[in-house]
């Protein structure tokens, strides 16, 4: 029984949860409204192609590769208060933010958007601007 109800606790939550691949355009239209951008690259990436402008630097991955969950979730508990608030992320081709943003909508969060192709392959490439970081 215990496992029927959390079963259906879960198909809920998921059906009212929505994790969205959107092109640049969308994006920045999304980014337009407020919604906070975090780009999960590391350092040498944001230097390599730079950001985009006003996008929170929050590395997922640790040097050695492995997720740092604890300091990323603690970082990302500032900056969205509520699982109904939604989120952009991306990173350099999308397939760590594809990743994230996966298990951020298995983990409650109701509206997560990220960029398809990432920065290289999505903004850069639709010829969007981005920042330098130093």
């Amino acid at each position: 029984m215990k496992k029927i109800i959390l079963s259906l606790a879960l198909l809920s939550a998921s059906l009212f949860a929505e994790f969205k691949t959107v092109d640049a355009n969308e994006f920045a239209k999304l980014q337009g409204k407020g919604y906070p951008v975090i780009d999960i690259r590391t350092p040498m990436e944001w230097k390599q192609t730079g950001i985009i402008k006003g996008a929170h630097t929050m590395m997922f991955f640790a040097p050695n590769g492995q997720p740092d969950i604890a300091n990323w979730f603690f970082e990302l508990g500032h900056l969205v208060k509520d699982k109904n608030q939604p989120v952009l992320i991306y990173c350099a081709h999308a397939n760590r933010s594809k990743a994230l943003g996966q298990g951020l909508e298995q983990m409650g969060f109701k509206h997560v958007y990220e960029l398809k192709g990432g920065i290289e392959n999505g903004w850069i490439k639709a010829g969007k601007p981005t920042v330098k970081v130093q």
